[in-house]
């Protein structure tokens, strides 16, 4: 079959609702309905062994078919690599690791200096906090990591369309 990264990611989000919700259905199997009647006579109202057999055996070839594709995702994205020569893995977590920093950058630029006066019963003076670092630099910086982590995005959406046979 040939696919995509996009489509195969597509595909593995698919089976891991599927089988969540086998997981979650599989529990109304789980019991058989009987009525003993005083006399010691059994009578089933409800068996669920059957049904019960074939959820747990589709759960369990979709947990297989699962595995096979997550293992040809990680392997397709430690294979494809970007001009820059790092892996599509590396890259995300690469982005990852500077979104981090974009958002710690971003929380450092809402901080001002300030000043308050402090009044005590015989001395009064000035508290001074000023900022420890150039906000224009971080601005700088701040949009410098904002177009590296744009650039990685594009090539890794690039090499995501790259088809392959699976």
């Amino acid at each position: 079959m040939k696919t995509n990264i996009q489509s195969l990611m597509n595909l593995i989000s698919e089976e891991d609702k599927y089988l969540t919700n086998r997981t979650y259905t599989i529990r109304a199997y789980a019991y058989n309905t009987t009525v003993e009647e005083l006399d010691g006579r059994i009578n089933v109202i409800e068996d669920n062994k059957e049904s019960f057999d074939l959820d747990f055996q589709e759960i369990e070839k979709s947990i297989n078919n699962l595995s096979k594709l997550k293992a040809v995702l990680y392997e397709k994205n430690n294979e494809f690599k970007l001009s820059d020569g790092r892996s599509i893995q590396q890259a995300i977590v690469d982005n990852t690791n500077l979104r981090k920093l974009k958002s710690t950058l971003e929380q450092l630029l809402l901080l001002k200096s300030s000043k308050r006066r402090v009044t005590e019963v015989n001395n009064s003076y000035f508290e001074c906090k000023t900022v420890n670092f150039d906000s224009k630099e971080l601005m700088k910086r701040l949009e410098e990591i904002d177009q590296e982590i744009q650039k990685t995005d594009f090539e890794i959406s690039k090499l995501n369309s790259i088809e392959f046979e699976i």
